[in-house]
């Protein structure tokens, strides 16, 4: 057997066995007391199972950067819904705040993109620049905020973990976490307590111009293995328990060099280029 496969049985073996003794093997919990995991051995067993077994490393040298296209149909406030195409680009950072995120949508009537990068957001449309709405803007953040990559991250972003328990849901057995980043934003984490995928989270927020805050629930369905690492392809966004947004994933593609003009503001860019 090749020395560099020998290696890489060994190292899928060893991540297994640290997987088995954290989510539940003799060493660190036993049998008749199932709610014995911290939230921080939940997290981590996510982490794992989200990199198909070698946890972090995995998904910190896969998904550095990467494209992802799909479809989207979104439910409008007069019941119609609004079909579009999507392609999501990012480039991570040391932190979340620090990503580049770029999500170009096309619909019918319209395409233009929104775009995260240093620290800032704006929109483009046409080629110009636009500042996008206070809404458009909310919603951009807590796509990114309140996700799988969140707690993925969490380490990394500082947040702190808290358990609220396990529960049954419909005949499920889950664990329950609760996150909060250090903008003070909340996220709860279902998590499934056979498989360790994230099956749906919960968070509330008060849109701007608001004076109630609404709850969102995101369910995530299909999980796959894409380069290595496990990814749902479908998304459905509930507020206040009605279905505004489903979500399917097309490709998606890891590794990805992009240049740093797709992050920019055409007008800076502009003025970088002409003193």
């Amino acid at each position: 057997m090749p020395f560099r496969l020998i290696i890489m049985v060994l190292g899928r073996l060893a991540a297994f066995a640290i997987c088995f003794c954290l989510l539940g093997g003799s060493l660190i919990i036993r049998a008749d007391d199932p709610k014995a995991l911290t939230a921080e051995q939940i997290a981590e067993g996510v982490i794992l199972i989200a990199g198909n077994g070698y946890g972090r490393a995995v998904l910190n040298q896969i998904r550095r950067n990467g494209i992802e296209r799909g479809r989207s149909t979104r439910m409008m406030e007069d019941g119609r819904s609004e079909e579009a195409r999507y392609e999501l680009r990012f480039v991570r950072g040391d932190k979340s705040e620090k990503d580049k995120v770029r999500v170009d949508n096309k619909t019918a009537q319209s395409e233009y993109s929104m775009i995260y990068g240093a620290g800032r957001i704006f929109g483009i449309i046409n080629g110009s620049p636009f500042t996008p709405r206070a809404e458009a803007s909310a919603n951009f953040i807590s796509q990114q905020a309140h996700s799988i990559d969140a707690l993925l991250r969490y380490k990394e972003n500082e947040s702190k973990l808290s358990s609220a328990g396990r529960d049954k849901h419909q005949g499920i057995d889950v664990h329950v976490i609760d996150l909060t980043d250090t903008a003070n934003r909340k996220t709860r984490y279902f998590i499934s307590a056979k498989s360790f995928r994230v099956l749906w989270l919960e968070y509330e927020e008060t849109p701007p111009g608001a004076a109630t805050p609404i709850k969102y629930t995101k369910r995530f369905y299909d999980y796959r293995v894409a380069q290595s690492t496990l990814v749902p392809y479908r998304t459905v966004l509930m507020e206040d328990g009605k279905l505004v947004l489903e979500t399917r994933i097309l490709t998606v593609t890891y590794g990805v060099k992009m240049e740093d003009s797709l992050f920019q503001n055409p007008e800076a860019a502009s003025s970088a280029g002409n003193p």
